[in-house]
């Protein structure tokens, strides 16, 4: 299998990969569960199902009792690597909103990217929390030799009423097993294809700038969990003004 394109350096391209997010005993218990299932449906596109442009078999996950701790468990090993994303990236979290966190003399003081660098998780994780929410949890299986999303996308398009698709600022993808050849997730303007590798969680912006797509495996089944990070909505940070 193919190694992930090298970077050149000291030019970020805002992919990264996390070796080992999820232990392997969890990735076989997710496929395993997912076959089993009964429940997966063709996956869909903005537009619909449409299998010229992807074809897999998916599974949402969240909001199902069955399957919390499942649900949970991803969670967690996304969040951990959003802070480590956070600290490489600081403008990710404070681009946006212009945050402010108590100083040591009690005086509020503007977050910038040296602070947010430096804040262990204690101090790092409830700024996160407080701007972000996880998204909605998709299992997805593409079938070796047909099944893939070669249509090239991004993950911020404005289909839906509450604008949801418009909250989401990173995208992110677990690799539940590799047991195949091919089916990177290759990344149009950066040039660069990421081979899946068992545990490893990719996260990267979630708009136009990280176009990709979801090559064809080969040899083998492709498995993955995959969702996006989203900022709160607006009544949550910055609450409602009265009539």
């Amino acid at each position: 299998m193919s190694a992930d394109t090298d970077v050149t350096p000291g030019q970020p391209d805002f992919i990264e990969v996390y070796p080992d997010a999820l232990s392997a005993e969890l990735c076989a218990q997710l496929i395993a569960r997912f076959a089993a299932s009964g429940d997966s449906h063709p996956g869909r596109v903005g537009g619909g199902v449409m299998p010229e442009l992807k074809d897999s078999r998916d599974l949402t996950i969240s909001g199902r009792a069955d399957w919390r701790e499942a649900e949970i468990a991803l969670n967690s090993a996304m969040f951990t690597c959003l802070l480590g994303y956070l600290r490489r990236y600081p403008h990710t979290l404070i681009a946006p909103l212009m945050l402010e966190v108590p100083g040591s003399d009690g005086s509020r003081h503007r977050l910038t990217p040296e602070r947010v660098a430096q804040m262990d998780d204690a101090e790092l994780a409830p700024v996160a929390r407080m701007v972000f929410r996880p998204g909605s949890i998709n299992l997805q299986r593409y079938s070796a030799g047909r099944g893939g999303y070669p249509y090239w996308h991004c993950e911020l398009y404005p289909r839906d009423a509450k604008c949801e698709t418009l909250h989401r600022h990173l995208l992110w993808t677990a690799y539940l097993n590799d047991s195949f050849e091919a089916g990177e997730t290759e990344f149009l303007y950066q040039q660069r294809k990421i081979a899946p590798r068992t545990g490893s969680l990719l996260l990267a912006p979630a708009a136009f700038t990280h176009t990709h797509r979801g090559n064809r495996p080969q040899g083998g089944d492709k498995v993955i969990a995959t969702s996006w990070v989203l900022f709160q909505r607006g009544e949550q940070l910055f609450g409602t003004s009265g009539g």
